[in-house]
């Protein structure tokens, strides 16, 4: 069986977005209930997260946003995110999750891991937040990942919503491939075919847009004919994967049609097409029922590949 390190504080639940906002407390709650009451809760290795420091935060973000979030107290960045007196220091919990999991990587202690966070990332750019994004969890963590040796890093998206702040993070890069499916035209408005990366960084951006309405057999051609022989191309030291389970059937935002059993081929597909380790960090996912089965489908299969 693998090391699978599962990250997560109940700090996460400090950040209070209100009970009306479909990106609340309640969906870690009912994952960690979901979890605790199944037969792999005992077969992870349970982590704390630790708190990212600023000077980290800021190999994506510039400090004037940073420092922009720091004053703001409670207010919102933009329409759908909004920060209380505690959503600081959830969101550099959040990051420190990724962090501590790439740490613990390095040093062998597990072989992949599992950031039960939020708020989300992927939306979040180098100087502003949104999506209900804060800071931008996975390209923090990239960048973290390189500075300890990780000289080539895989992000994949599998989130319904396309992750405009990671691409744009790094679309001319040619150390860091990001690759995601999701739904289009749909917000944040970006990801088309057409866009593969600019300077140095072209053809390491890959987006798989899709209409609504796509499902298990759409995405089982993607994950598991399309994406293994990219990965091998670029041949990472180390993948990350924003994980969002907003493309599930029944999750209220989205309309794609993706079944548990879906979900279960993307991540084993994942895993099989690489060695390396490989740390999932949660993103999306609305339905608090499709979303705790998601996290429970994708940690079983860590534990199993």
């Amino acid at each position: 069986m693998n090391k699978v390190g599962f990250i997560y504080d109940d700090v996460f639940l400090t950040h209070d977005t209100g009970r009306w906002h479909p990106e609340n407390a309640e969906r870690l709650i009912q994952a960690i209930k979901t979890l605790k009451s199944s037969d792999i809760w005992d077969k992870l290795i349970h982590i704390k997260p630790r708190l990212a420091t600023f000077e980290e935060i800021s190999l994506v973000h510039t400090m004037s946003y940073i420092n922009k979030v720091q004053s703001i107290g409670s207010g919102y960045l933009d329409p759908d995110t909004y920060v209380s007196k505690n959503s600081l220091e959830a969101a550099r919990y959040a990051v420190g999750a990724i962090l501590e999991a790439i740490d613990r990587c390095k040093d062998k202690t597990i072989s992949r891991a599992f950031c039960a966070v939020r708020p989300p990332g992927h939306h979040a750019e180098v100087n502003r937040g949104m999506g209900f994004c804060i800071f931008n969890n996975v390209a923090v963590g990239a960048r973290y990942a390189q500075h300890k040796g990780y000289e080539k890093v895989f992000i994949i998206d599998f989130d319904v919503h396309h992750g405009n702040g990671t691409q744009h993070i790094f679309e001319s890069d040619d150390t860091v491939f990001f690759f995601s499916t999701h739904q289009s035209p749909y917000y944040p408005g970006t990801g088309s075919e057409r866009e593969k990366g600019i300077g140095k960084g072209f053809g390491y951006t890959y987006n798989v847009p899709l209409h609504s309405g796509s499902g298990d057999k759409d995405y089982f051609s993607i994950y598991q004919d399309q994406l293994p022989p990219i990965i091998q191309s670029f041949d990472p030291d180390i993948l990350l994967v924003s994980s969002g389970y907003d493309l599930h059937m029944r999750d209220p935002l989205a309309g794609m049609r993706v079944s548990n059993e879906g979900i279960r081929a993307i991540v084993s597909s994942i895993l099989k097409a690489t060695d390396k380790p490989v740390i999932f960090t949660l993103e999306g996912g609305y339905d608090l029922t499709a979303l705790s089965e998601g996290i429970k489908i994708t940690l079983e299969e860590m534990l199993k590949h």
